[in-house]
């Protein structure tokens, strides 16, 4: 099975991260466990139908795994994986930064040089 692609996979969770109420559907999923979309909709105030179609955009991000329960009800639970390949993207992405924000500290807290002789007047020297 290929791995997938770390851009790939972080685009498609930061896109799905990006809608407040699929975080609070995924908060909800973290706090109490796999649950199903009727259960989440009694806790979130919006319907079934939107947490359904919410849940179906948070699976195709692979953010959360769909499993049979019991009466052919799908209960729903968060999947970590994709969010520590984000989060490897967006370490990477520090990384990078770190060392150029250091750069810009470490020549801000440079003591400044002294300041230059001024000369004087040049109408002065000729007197």
């Amino acid at each position: 099975m290929p791995r997938p692609d770390p851009e790939a996979v972080a685009e498609a969770v930061f896109a799905a991260l990006a809608e407040p109420t699929r975080r609070s559907i995924l908060s909800a999923l973290a706090a109490r466990g796999p649950t199903t979309a009727t259960d989440l909709a009694s806790q979130l105030p919006i319907t079934r139908q939107a947490i359904t179609k919410h849940l179906e955009l948070l699976a195709a991000a692979g953010l959360v795994l769909a499993e049979p329960g019991e009466r052919r009800r799908i209960r729903y639970r968060v999947n970590a994986a994709p969010m520590a390949i984000a989060q490897s993207y967006l370490a990477a992405l520090a990384r990078d930064w770190d060392g150029k924000l250091a750069r810009l500290q470490r020549s801000l807290d440079a003591p400044a040089p002294p300041p230059a002789a001024a000369d004087p007047d040049p109408a002065q020297r000729t007197r």
